[in-house]
């Protein structure tokens, strides 16, 4: 004996507002670059420094890692758009891209805030 379930809510599809697949492509990729603790502290680095810029020999202090690796590092945040960067003579000094620096204010703000850290 098969009993059947009256029906009482029926789905209404909503309209969502979820971003662009393009945009959550390009989103994923600058958010995948900071998935990595020395990124991050990097970053936060160059984003505190009362100079606005921080010199890669200040930034290969932070771990004890080669140079090779801090290179590495310091190129992803540049491809994926958070730093830029600038050579003097045989040291090259990184700062926030412009257009970046609003996110990584919040980034270091609100966000990390929510973890609990300060």
């Amino acid at each position: 004996m098969t009993t059947e379930v009256p029906v009482t809510e029926t789905c209404t599809p909503a309209a969502t507002r979820s971003i662009a697949a393009e945009d959550a492509a390009t989103s994923a990729s600058a958010l995948k670059a900071l998935a990595d603790p020395l990124r991050l502290r990097m970053l936060s680095a160059v984003a505190s420094d009362p100079r606005g810029e921080c010199c890669v020999c200040d930034l290969a202090e932070l771990a004890d890692v080669s140079q090779p690796t801090v290179s590495h590092h310091l190129k992803v945040l540049k491809e994926s758009g958070w730093l830029v960067s600038e050579r003097r003579g045989t040291w090259v000094h990184y700062r926030i891209t412009t257009s970046r620096r609003d996110a990584v204010d919040a980034l270091f703000g609100s966000v990390l805030d929510s973890f609990g850290h300060q």
